[in-house]
């Protein structure tokens, strides 16, 4: 189903000339904006764009919380924000003008993924400051559905709940719709009992072999939403059914960028120069409707390639690949680079392992060194996911997991280029995450303090 046909479905040329038009009017509004002014050049063209200045996070923390505003503060209908991780919290402001376009391409990611009026949507997403809640929520109220606003834990609830109501759709991080998927087997509700047939799951990177898992644990068809709190929030780019179907043949697939809002771009990491078509650099959008907080060429950190191939679903704006991951997640192990989902992708392939990890970059020697940290799943050590510690089915998943480790440990060397340490402890081992994004990644200096390695990381873990 194609939400908004006229402008899904628009036509390359009549694009381009929406696409400058509406540039034309955002420039003409930011002329005299203390930030922008200076910035923007005379006149400049859209196809000249990558001739203008980027904009960078540091710029949005240095102007908290309000010095992009580009709207007098009466117009302000709401205020999310970042959680401020990598430093202070980011904020983003709406208009009414703001949340219909919030809703609207929201709604397009709900229909991609085959909601449509009357469908119930069980949305877990996080409520509040976090855009991930209200943005699907919003979107799916438009697109007519039943929502489930239940937000993110009480995860026995969540079972109820989506047995009970008989939810079509889920809407959360991957790493919970993993989670929920285990619970759900584990009440009782296969995967064919299941009355879910499609998630929409983002705010996280997340690698195919993790897919195929959620896809496995629920029963349904998983597609990647795309967005970021600055830009607008979830609904920046979204991948419809057919684009999963022919990245899952081998064709590349990708996100649908909404390109009438965002106009995007793919840099160079390192110099900030574009890069040529097809290859992998940093995404760089440009907000072309939006009102209260508009950013020109705004560098977001994450990495991804453009296709402008025709996609079979009859959407014809630009795809933008599933992330390869973050410039600021990648690991410098031993001169070696190294992004969270390449690790990812070589864990979730074996069946063994339950789909919940930690990668710890222990700096406690001379050398950073690599370890990962996972468990088994509830399967593969011993019946009902394990027994007495000190009987035969503890002994039996211990043996499991040594073992696993090896072969674990000489993929990644094969598939890094560098060695790293792998614990695969019984299942329960790493931390669930039921509110927010998984932690995957901890730097971390670990102390002797008389226990093992292998007991140290499993007991930090929690920490």
């Amino acid at each position: 189903m194609i939400f908004d046909a006229v402008f899904e479905q628009m036509s390359a040329a009549d694009r381009s000339v929406l696409q400058e038009q509406r540039w034309r009017r955002l420039t003409e509004r930011l002329e005299s904006h203390p930030f922008h002014q200076g910035r923007l050049g005379t006149a400049t063209p859209l196809e000249e764009l990558a001739s203008l200045p980027l904009t960078t996070k540091q710029d949005l923390w240095e102007s908290y919380p309000f010095g992009l505003l580009a709207v007098d503060r009466s117009e302000l209908r709401r205020v999310h924000a970042t959680s401020g991780t990598r430093g202070r919290p980011t904020v983003a402001a709406y208009t009414a003008g703001d949340l219909e376009i919030f809703r609207h391409v929201n709604a397009r990611a709900l229909a991609a993924a085959g909601a449509k009026a009357g469908t119930v949507v069980h949305n877990a997403y996080g409520y509040g400051l976090f855009t991930g809640g209200l943005g699907l929520h919003g979107g799916a109220e438009l697109l007519g559905c039943a929502v489930v606003p239940i937000s993110g834990g009480q995860t026995a609830r969540q079972v109820v709940l989506v047995r009970d109501l008989e939810a079509e759709v889920l809407c959360c991080t991957s790493s919970y719709a993993a989670l929920l998927g285990e619970a759900m087997q584990a009440a009782g509700v296969s995967p064919e009992a299941n009355p879910l047939r499609a998630g929409i799951f983002g705010a996280e990177p997340w690698t195919e072999q993790l897919r195929a898992r959620i896809e496995a644990l629920h029963g349904i068809d998983a597609v990647d939403i795309y967005g970021l709190c600055e830009v607008i929030g979830p609904g920046v780019a979204f991948e419809c059914l057919e684009s999963r179907s022919e990245l899952l043949a081998g064709g590349m697939g990708g996100l649908h960028v909404n390109e009438d809002h965002f106009f995007v771009e793919v840099v160079d990491p390192t110099s900030g120069e574009p890069v040529d078509e097809g290859e992998v650099g940093e995404l760089v959008f440009t907000t072309l409707t939006k009102e209260a907080l508009p950013l020109v060429r705004y560098r977001t950190g994450d990495l991804s390639s453009l296709n402008r191939e025709p996609c079979a679903c009859g959407r014809t704006t630009v795809r933008m690949s599933r992330l390869v991951g973050r410039s600021d997640d990648m690991l410098v192990i031993r001169g070696v680079n190294v992004f969270p989902s390449e690790i990812e992708a070589v864990l979730l392939a074996s069946p063994r392992l339950a789909p919940h990890y930690t990668i710890v970059l222990d700096s406690s020697g001379p050398m950073p060194e690599l370890v990962v940290v996972c468990e088994l799943a509830g399967s593969a050590a011993g019946a009902g996911g394990g027994g007495d510690a000190d009987g035969a089915d503890a002994d039996g998943a211990d043996a499991d997991g040594a073992e696993l480790a090896r072969e674990l440990s000489a993929r990644l060397s094969g598939r890094l280029g560098v060695s790293g340490r792998v614990i695969v402890g019984p299942p329960g081992t790493v931390p669930r995450t039921e509110v927010g994004k998984a932690v995957r990644l901890v730097h971390r200096t670990l102390e002797a303090d008389g226990r093992s390695p292998e007991l140290a990381l499993l007991m930090d873990s929690h920490d």
